[in-house]
């Protein structure tokens, strides 16, 4: 368990650097957000709710075809080692965020591009975020991951070993999260929709190594899905904001 927490410090401590480096996205507003997320389940609405409800149907329907799945899988694992296997896997590891991150900050301070440092901010924040909501559902549920062999409906809630931490995958979670902010951010259709393609890798990884059900997959995609989507769309709705209270002075100065 200390493994899982000692992530998050040194998640924080690469990725400082980082956050420090870029304008309007520092530790101030990552942590004045972080108060906004924690916040959010007081602000839900009926659509948040019937969101949350299809996503909890959803996980629990795939469960009951979690057995099959396993063992379908198992029949066949030529694939377990391939390329774009491992690449999902990789796309899906903690260290993936600040990498990515990494690159747009450089980009950012060497061609003064804001819209680089924000991408940069997004990715850190979007899986530091998706990491404590997963991590809050592992130990709470404590699902028993399927290479135990104790059944697809094994739990064991709020137990220390990682060996009932199955539900959701972390791997995935962060996988989406970070496709996410990406997709958000790009305007090409096709890349919006191919930029996935690492996390449905990532996916398949998790169930080909048999550290995870499927059912653990779908609820972590929908988890890093909605990290993500949050990130982007609060500081998205934030700058419209800004650009707003900006132009207004200049509109009313205007005589006709």
């Amino acid at each position: 368990m200390l493994k899982k927490y000692f992530f998050t410090l040194l998640l924080l401590t690469v990725c400082g650097p980082l956050l420090l480096a870029q304008e309007k996205y520092d530790f101030s507003r990552f942590a004045d957000e972080t108060n906004e997320f924690i916040k959010q389940p007081s602000k839900w609405q009926g659509n948040d709710y019937l969101k949350i409800g299809v996503i909890a149907a959803g996980t629990i329907l795939a469960m009951q075809s979690d057995s099959q799945i396993r063992d379908g899988v198992l029949k066949d694992t030529r694939y377990s080692n391939n390329f774009t296997l491992d690449g999902g896997r990789i796309w899906g590891e903690w260290y993936s965020a600040p990498l990515l991150a990494g690159v747009f900050v450089l980009d950012g301070l060497v061609s003064k591009n804001t819209g680089a440092n924000k991408i940069g901010f997004e990715l850190v924040q979007a899986s530091i975020y998706s990491f404590a909501v997963t991590e809050v559902l592992k130990v709470s549920i404590g699902r028993a991951r399927p290479y135990l062999n104790d059944g697809a409906f094994s739990y064991k809630p709020f137990n220390l070993s990682d060996d009932y931490w199955s539900l959701p995958s972390g791997h995935v979670t962060n996988a989406f999260a970070v496709s996410t902010v990406l997709s958000k951010n790009i305007k090409s259709g096709f890349w919006k929709i191919a930029v996935y393609a690492p996390a449905v890798f990532t996916v398949a990884s998790r169930v080909y190594e048999d550290k995870h059900w499927a059912s653990d997959c779908f609820l972590a995609a929908a988890t890093g899905y909605l990290c993500g989507a949050w990130v982007v769309d609060n500081h998205d709705k934030k700058e419209s904001v800004l650009k707003i209270s900006s132009i207004y002075p200049l509109i009313v100065s205007i005589k006709f």
